[in-house]
């Protein structure tokens, strides 16, 4: 783990490896903590509504209340999904696939990596992803 064997021929070595490592072990910790705190906020939420009877059809609080739950629940799933995209990342790193282009196979530019350490697509290729709206001027 983290020896040359694992890079590509044309990585620089192990330092590269090493500090792509560290983004995104440092990525995971940041996420980890962010869900963490999430999820205190989520079980706060619930546990206040449980000390009153929220009716929330008729309660003016209830559709703020339920709002949040939501928001909040949404925001634990997207940081869900975050983790697990560097944890593929991580794996892609061990088996010296990191920062190649899913797609067209290219090098990922290092600027990328460094703003999105889990990109698994070059920047030509993400903006022809066909699952993303196109761009208003």
């Amino acid at each position: 783990m983290g020896d040359a064997s694992h890079h590509r021929p044309d990585d620089p070595g192990p330092s590269t490896f090493s500090a792509a490592r560290a983004r995104l072990a440092a990525a995971h910790a940041e996420t980890l903590a962010r869900a963490a705190a999430l999820s205190r906020d989520f079980d706060g939420i619930v546990a206040a509504n449980a000390l009153i009877a929220v009716d929330d059809e008729h309660d003016p609080e209830g559709g703020t209340t339920a709002f949040e739950r939501a928001h909040v629940a949404s925001l634990m799933a997207q940081a869900r999904e975050h983790l697990a995209e560097l944890d593929r990342a991580l794996e892609r790193l061990e088996r010296g696939e990191y920062g190649q282009c899913e797609n067209c196979g290219t090098t990922i530019p290092p600027e990328r990596l460094e703003i999105r350490p889990a990109s698994t697509t070059c920047v030509r290729c993400a903006g022809s992803d066909p699952r993303r709206p196109p761009r208003t001027a």
